[in-house]
């Protein structure tokens, strides 16, 4: 007895069914294919968010002892300053080194008080300069008045090293007491030349002293830096005569004294 299921090799039931058992099949296969792809897909989030909290704690431990500025008390002074305004104030020099290769000369007058009246940075920009914050934000963490306060455009000085732009804090006012910072960056050698001024005198008596004071800025040594020496030997040539009778390093160069022009926050 034939069975019922079995049927002749050119029956039209037989050519419809193993279509449709090959259909099966590849659905079947198909979605294995994609149940071990979810699955891999869910395993490699997983070590990929296990991989990064193990990292964590390297990167804090990392920034932890990323490496700094340090006092440098053996190193000699490379830079002085003779300027009639300072002559008779009290000067420290204090020398940091970066282990990235930078280093800051920093020469504050006026210590005696509770806080400097001038100060003058001369950065020599090592390898830890693209971390460094830009020059208007530094000043406006180391001018007094704390660093909440904007700093605002308060005109520019000309010097033997070209401009200097000036900075103040953002509505202080134009009368004695006010904070004056100043900052030119240049390229070659790698340097910034900052500083600040706080007083009982006005703006324009700050400026005019602080225009004198960067002239009066000398190199003492270069050290291994040829450029260094170079840039201040072809500064001397434009050194202006400070103090006297129609010197533009009075400091109302290009803006009004008592009215800069160039205003806006920072």
């Amino acid at each position: 007895m034939r069975s019922s299921w079995a049927y002749p090799a050119g029956s039209p039931f037989s050519a419809q069914i193993r279509p449709a058992l090959t259909s099966v099949a590849d659905d079947i296969c198909a979605t294995v294919a994609r149940l071990f792809a979810y699955l891999g897909t869910l395993a490699l989030v997983a070590t990929l968010t296990v991989h990064f909290f193990e990292q964590l704690p390297r990167t804090a431990a990392g920034n932890a002892s990323r490496p700094s500025w340090s006092a440098a008390g053996r190193s000699d002074p490379a830079f002085a300053l003779s300027s009639p305004d300072l002559s008779e104030e009290s000067v420290t020099y204090t020398v940091l080194r970066h282990p990235e290769g930078g280093r800051k000369d920093i020469l504050r007058w006026g210590v005696e008080a509770e806080r400097p009246r001038v100060e003058l940075e001369i950065y020599r920009i090592g390898g830890e300069g693209w971390s460094a914050p830009q020059a208007p934000a530094d000043l406006a963490l180391r001018m007094p008045g704390g660093p909440s306060s904007e700093l605002e455009a308060a005109g520019v000085i000309d010097s033997k090293f070209g401009t200097f732009a000036l900075l103040r804090r953002a509505n202080a006012g134009d009368g004695p007491g006010a904070c004056l910072g100043f900052f030119r960056e240049i390229d070659d050698p790698s340097l910034r030349i900052s500083g600040w001024s706080c007083d009982d005198r006005s703006l324009a008596a700050q400026r005019s002293e602080l225009a004198c004071m960067l002239d009066r800025l000398t190199l003492l040594s270069a050290g291994n830096e040829p450029k260094m020496a170079e840039l201040f030997a072809r500064a001397g040539l434009r050194r202006h005569s400070c103090g006297s009778p129609g010197s533009t390093a009075s400091g109302d160069w290009i803006t009004d004294a008592d009215n800069p022009h160039l205003r806006g926050a920072l």
